[in-house]
């Protein structure tokens, strides 16, 4: 399996060595950047605004040798394509009908698809295109001649690869970004899901910085990548620098960037993931419900599969625009051009921890860093099964400790919030909570707390309920106690094991048999006691459930499945650690923050079994159902993303496997546990479909009054074959444990 395989572009920004009106020479670093591109395994190229000429000519560009050689040099380039099986898009200017256009061509595999001219021409300050430049705008032509060969021509095209579902490339330059109405926007609701732009900015102070939000904010916008290319350094810096600034963005999130004022060639990678834009646009109706402004003509051509075969050096021989290899001859294809309106699909929306910034600074390598995976390469030993963008291991849990930290401080006060408007609008000022000492208990008191802080409202009127059971510890017990002493709460401790020991009598059923009733008959008397105590304190029930047991549907029906109030409904199980440390460091300080770090350091049980000879844990969750760092991560990418089993397994080894990490899975240990993901997520869908009101915080929730509306015996068997085959078995796996089937 490979990234191409799973709707994956890998895509290069490159701001090449030149020198100004040097046609031959910006050439050979062209067609030597492509092959440096190529052993990488990039599939499409984006070269800077006139880079065949250089953007500083100024009034060079009148000069007939300079249009001359700068149209001629399409012919060269398309040789090279042709022999390295790649795309690319150069800049150059284009002499035509007695005007001059700032011309976008783009290259694919030796053919020259066609040629986007710019539409905004800024003619302000240090710039003055106007003075030797057209606009789009005023081309009464929509094809031109290049070597005998009509090739389309126009601001109107965008191009579709065929074997790429959803590849669409638009093409914008420079200024045209900058524009209020930005042409890459139109070209996005056209079906443009990789839109491109050469461009030649210079810098200023601060420039960058807003150039760089510029862009990652329109790829969020147009639920697009976003490729910028910009010149380097090399240009005339009579009066301006230039800093060879790319960068790559997706949907919001910058992907790779390169450094900046460099003389050398410069190259940022990126894998683009195609698939994930279309399904963020089928999921967002803002975008299905708007039309271009304009008809658009489609040029259609097959993306190349990616190559390394080809060693990293410049091209061999004369690569002057007088080589006949590789013409644009009249019999060469150009792609079917048809007048097709295209309303593609797409739903904007930043991800809470999925993909955090990397940066690629000239050595075309994605950069390590805590809690991403980005596969450590050097050149010439590049799998090009290895993705070029960074993957979280914890797509809900940032990495940067900063920003970790101000998300947890966000969804506190949205976890709070939502709990004080509950309160606020009942008038109660008493609440019940079963505390155990495990996380998800521990969140929610902390949680209750702060909603009671936040209204003016007594401590005391948090009742907190210890039901110790035939599993429970002595340190969660302890913890439990010693945490409700500290925060001044009221703390009760009722046990429940003459009640269940009762209720097995009058069921018939034998307390020897560890079974689902067993477990299941607990969970339901904790859940009784605690409704009865706050219809004693006229007060509502806290839920402490997390989003990860949610999904899985590891919560007892009627049970630990339902309270009043679903404090912890959006928040996943491996985010609910980071919340009780952050609290522990930012809320509760102290005494109360020793205890919050021993509860974060408790495995995850049920405490339903019976503990063994010497007091210890039989049961430990997930034992049972997996890991949790790995059903986040499917959690994530099945509802978020909306990816099929064979992606998801691929991203899971990009991720779990030989990164010599902490957490590391091979293949048939995460295909063991897709497969359970996808058994109890279809299977328990009831549980979600009766769930309590609770707020969502992130990009995923599983509300049935809000973003997941499911049928309760819906079917599994499309997804569990898809996990079957990629096992190779057929074998049901794991059953379905705590909960059961039945309703």
């Amino acid at each position: 399996m490979d990234p191409f395989s799973f709707g994956f572009v890998r895509a290069a920004v490159i701001s090449p060595e030149l020198r100004v009106a040097d046609v031959e020479f910006n050439v050979a670093e062209i067609a030597a950047a492509l092959r440096r591109a190529l052993s990488e395994g990039v599939a499409l190229a984006l070269f800077p605004e006139l880079s065949v000429t250089g953007y500083t000519c100024g009034d060079l560009f009148y000069q007939s040798l300079l249009l001359e050689r700068a149209r001629g040099a399409l012919k060269t380039l398309a040789q090279v394509t042709a022999e390295l099986q790649i795309a690319a898009v150069v800049g150059l200017p284009l002499l035509q009908d007695g005007k001059i256009y700032n011309c976008a061509a783009f290259l694919n595999a030796g053919d020259l698809l066609g040629i986007v001219p710019k539409t905004y021409l800024p003619n302000t300050q240090e710039y003055y295109e106007a003075r030797w430049f057209t606009s789009s705008r005023y081309a009464l032509f929509d094809t031109v001649d290049v070597d005998g060969a009509r090739v389309p021509f126009g601001a109107d095209l965008i191009f579709r690869a065929t074997n790429v579902p959803g590849c669409v490339v638009g093409i914008e330059i420079c200024e045209d970004l900058w524009a209020i109405n930005a042409p890459s926007s139109d070209k996005a609701l056209a079906g443009a899901t990789i839109l491109l732009n050469p461009s030649a900015s210079d810098d200023t102070l601060g420039k960058s910085e807003y150039r760089t939000d510029l862009v990652t904010h329109q790829s969020g916008r147009c639920l697009a990548a976003y490729l910028y290319a910009g010149t380097s350094a090399n240009e005339s810096t009579t009066d301006v620098v230039f800093a060879g600034h790319c960068l790559i963005a997706e949907n919001g999130t910058e992907l790779a960037i390169t450094e900046r004022f460099h003389f050398d060639t410069q190259m940022a990678i990126a894998d683009v993931d195609v698939e994930r834009l279309i399904n963020e646009r089928i999921k967002n109706t803002s975008f299905s419900t708007q039309t271009p402004t304009r008809r658009y003509r489609t040029v259609e051509f097959e993306l190349p599969a990616p190559r390394r075969d080809v060693p990293v050096e410049r091209l061999d021989g004369d690569v002057s625009p007088e080589r006949s290899h590789g013409d644009v001859s009249p019999e060469r294809s150009h792609g079917d051009v048809s007048p097709e309106r295209s309303h593609g699909d797409v739903s904007p929306e930043r991800s809470h921890g999925d993909v955090s910034p990397k940066r690629s600074h000239g050595d075309v390598s994605p950069e390590r860093s805590h809690g991403d995976v980005s596969p450590e390469r050097s050149q010439g030993d590049v799998s090009p099964k290895r993705l070029y963008r960074p993957l979280s291991r914890t797509p809900f849990v940032p990495g940067d400790p900063e920003r970790r930290a101000l998300h947890c401080r966000e969804i506190f006060a949205l976890q709070s919030t939502g709990l004080a408007k509950r309160l606020k609008h009942t008038g109660v000022k008493n609440v019940t909570i079963g505390i155990s000492g495990g996380l998800d208990s521990t969140l929610a008191l902390l949680v209750t707390i702060k909603a009671y802080d936040t209204l003016g409202l007594d401590h005391r009127g948090i009742v907190a309920i210890s039901m110790p059971g035939f599993g429970t510890t002595a340190r969660t017990k302890s913890n439990a106690e010693q945490l409700a002493a500290q925060l001044g709460i009221t703390f009760r401790t009722i046990p429940i094991t003459d009640a269940v020991r009762q209720h097995f009598r009058d069921i018939g059923h034998d307390e020897k048999v560890h079974d689902v009733t067993y477990e299941n008959a607990q969970a339901r008397e904790r859940t009784q006691i605690l409704m009865d105590v706050a219809n004693q304190i006229e007060g509502l029930v806290v839920g402490t459930g997390d989003l990860s047991e949610l999904a899985l549907g590891w919560a007892t029906y009627n049970g630990d499945q339902m309270s009043m109030y679903h404090v912890n409904a959006g928040v996943p199980k491996t985010l609910v650690r980071y919340l009780i440390e952050w609290a522990a460091e930012s809320e509760f300080r102290g005494e109360p923050a020793r205890i919050l770090h021993d509860i974060v350091a408790t495995p995850i049980t049920p405490e339903l079994l019976p503990l063994d000879a010497e007091g210890k844990l039989q049961q430990e969750t997930e034992a049972t159902i997996g890991p949790y760092i790995l059903h986040d991560f499917f959690l994530f990418h099945i509802i978020r993303r909306q990816f099929a089993p064979r992606k998801i397994f691929f991203l899971a080894q990009q991720a779990f496997c030989a990164n010599n990490g902490a957490d590391e899975y091979d293949a048939p240990t995460i295909l063991k546990w897709l497969g359970v993901f996808y058994r109890r997520f279809f299977s328990q869908q009831f549980k979600r479909s009766a769930m309590p009101d609770g707020p969502k915080v992130g990009s995923v929730a599983l509300s049935p009054r809000g973003d997941w509306r499911m049928p309760s015996d819906a079917s599994a068997a499309l997804w569990l074959a898809e996990v079957a085959v990629l096992t190779g078995s057929s074998d049901s796996g794991p059953g379905l444990g705590r909960g059961g089937s039945s309703k």
